[in-house]
């Protein structure tokens, strides 16, 4: 009671109510006049308004009105006290104003079913207490929906009620988790795109610089696989055998070069960051994301997202065809907790309740989990910080009822003194209680964050193991085509003459291939330097360019053997069929 008579203090001291109504422009002739033609100053119409409020007053006074709720805690909720039904919660808090001002009493009629009700479900509702004059007024956080402006009255505006939707703290953020992090899945794409179009244009450029550009210092001719593998060890930051000779080359290459750098630092400095600062985020912040994942959704029957979604030309409408598979149900049950620890738990659906419940639901479940170890045990749940559905909220009376426009004078001034949000929050601390992001200082890396290091790891070792077991394949058939050359034994080679008027017929050459290791070494053993009185068919020893060469003379003349085994008889073979 204290704090009734705190709040009541402060309103009449922070306004005028409880004393002389001021003079104020702005009167409301249709209201106060209807069906008369006023004519006079504003002075005398705000005396003839307050004599009709005081006559309401009077009225009123010692009166008992009949009186309806919901139970929506901690906005309204019933309690027996005494076999008597007696409100309580923050509607209940400005009732106690009124009745303390203007000195009435109350009766509590519930409902048959816990529900505000709308033009389609209306049965038992509170909207159907109202049109039938059952009750005097609607104490509670009601909802302002455009089916039932037609059917009941509401009192000035108390607050605009935010949705939002609570949901089981996922275990990885919604920006990604460990190496894919720092970029956006289309970034990764176009890197990809860029890693497999860059080898084949920087092939082509060569290709056509060796075609077309004809210099003195010719460019070395680089083969396709080459290129490939430029851009790949570029990419890892490795160095590069290649050294174009081309100006134009060049530029290609160090355009790469750049490119890399600035990819690379971009990632290595958002990898940190992601690390160490990454914000959490959700992958559901609206009701759209509940349509685009199909995610499951429940709600409370009767309440303003209910109605929302079942009427059309609403907000959420969209949501019916979700509803209609049973990926969204409206619960009979009104109890927070159960939900919170059955539905959301258990089964991962997203609740979807207005603010003030949501955060009187969180912080009596933090109390409970404060003393576990860590802060995600102790905030297993998160709240998406967009709206789902914002609607303002007041009390309800019949069409026609003469207590409202003496009750909305003491209300809105309740509302622009700011006691009204000071009660929605009365009870909860100041700081947010188990916010989106926790805030971790220390973040210890998950394996989670590693697994794309993992999987990278695999898809190279399946990868290498699928190129060795193709290299062994091939390596087969290379042998086996070799071993049926071998068998067919010497080839014939027919020679043609390269331009003749006439035809020339040449004789046919027997080519055999070239000796095998072993025998070079003996062919080669022959030809070297003798250091006893054997007779060696070397007649001397030249150097040029710092190769020594032996002389050897032969039937067809003289000839220089270079005196590197096995190239001297390789060398014989190429010199003896090369010419033909």
């Amino acid at each position: 009671m204290e704090g009734v008579a705190l709040i009541l203090s402060t309103i009449c001291f922070n306004s005028t109510f409880c004393q002389e109504p001021p003079i104020v422009p702005q009167v409301n002739f249709v209201e106060f006049y209807k069906g008369e033609v006023f004519s006079g100053n504003i002075e005398i119409a705000m005396k003839e308004k307050q004599k009709k409020m005081d006559k309401i007053a009077r009225d009123l006074k010692g009166q008992t009105l009949m009186i309806t709720t919901i139970e929506d805690y901690p906005l309204s909720y019933i309690e027996r006290v005494n076999d008597k039904l007696v409100l309580r919660g923050r509607a209940f808090d400005f009732l106690e104003i009124l009745m303390k001002k203007f000195e009435f009493k109350y009766e509590v009629v519930l409902p048959n079913f816990n529900i505000a009700g709308s033009s389609n479900d209306s049965t038992g509702s509170i909207m159907e207490m109202l049109v039938q004059k059952k009750v005097d007024m609607a104490v509670a956080f009601i909802p302002y929906m455009a089916d039932l402006l037609s059917h009941i009255e509401f009192s000035t505006p108390l607050d605009e009620g935010e949705w939002r939707m609570i949901m089981l703290r996922p275990q990885e953020s919604a920006s990604g988790a460990g190496l894919l992090a720092p970029f956006d899945e289309i970034v990764w794409y176009l890197i990809l795109v860029s890693l497999i179009v860059t080898g084949p244009i920087i092939f082509c450029i060569v290709w056509l610089y060796c075609r077309f550009a004809k210099d003195d210092e010719e460019q070395k001719y680089y083969t396709l696989s080459q290129c490939v593998w430029y851009v790949y060890g570029a990419l890892m930051k490795q160095g590069s055998t290649l050294t174009p000779t081309a100006d134009s080359i060049r530029v290609v290459f160090a355009t790469w070069w750049m490119f890399i750098t600035i990819l690379t630092s971009f990632y290595t400095a958002n990898l940190t960051a992601f690390l160490t600062l990454s914000r959490f985020t959700l992958d559901i912040n609206e009701p759209k994301d509940l349509l685009n994942k199909r995610h499951q959704f429940i709600g409370l029957r009767g309440s303003a997202v209910d109605y929302a979604i079942r009427n059309t030309n609403e907000e959420l409408d969209f949501l019916m065809p979700m509803v209609e598979k049973n990926l969204g149900i409206f619960s009979n049950k009104n109890n927070d907790t159960d939900i919170l620890l059955n539905q959301i738990m258990k089964k991962d659906y997203v609740f979807i309740r207005d603010k003030p419940a949501i955060d009187h639901l969180v912080y009596n479940d933090w109390r409970k989990r404060k003393t576990m170890p860590s802060e995600r045990l102790q905030c297993p749940f998160a709240l998406s910080k967009l709206s789902s559905l914002r609607r303002k909220r007041g009390f309800a009376f019949p069409i026609g009822s003469k207590w409202r426009p003496l009750f909305d004078e003491v209300l809105i001034h309740a509302v622009e003194s700011g006691i009204v949000k000071h009660r929605l929050s009365y009870g909860l601390p100041k700081a947010e209680i188990c916010p989106q992001n926790l805030g971790s200082l220390e973040r210890q890396l998950r394996l989670n964050d590693l697994a794309t290091t993992y999987l990278t790891m695999l898809v190279g070792f399946v990868t290498a193991l699928v190129v060795f077991v193709s290299e062994i394949i091939m390596r087969y058939f290379y042998k086996r085509k070799a071993r049926l050359i071998r068998d067919e034994g010497p080839r014939r080679i027919q020679v043609q003459p390269k331009k003749s008027r006439s035809k020339q017929v040449y004789p046919e050459i027997k080519q055999s291939p070239p000796p095998n290791y072993n025998d070079a070494i003996k062919t080669i053993s022959s030809l070297q330097p003798s250091t006893s009185n054997q007779k060696s068919n070397v007649d001397s020893y030249r150097t040029f360019n710092g190769r020594t060469y032996a002389v050897v003379k032969t039937e067809g003349g003289t000839q220089l053997v270079p005196m590197r085994a096995p190239s001297a008889a390789l060398f014989n073979y190429q010199y003896t069929y090369s010419n033909y």
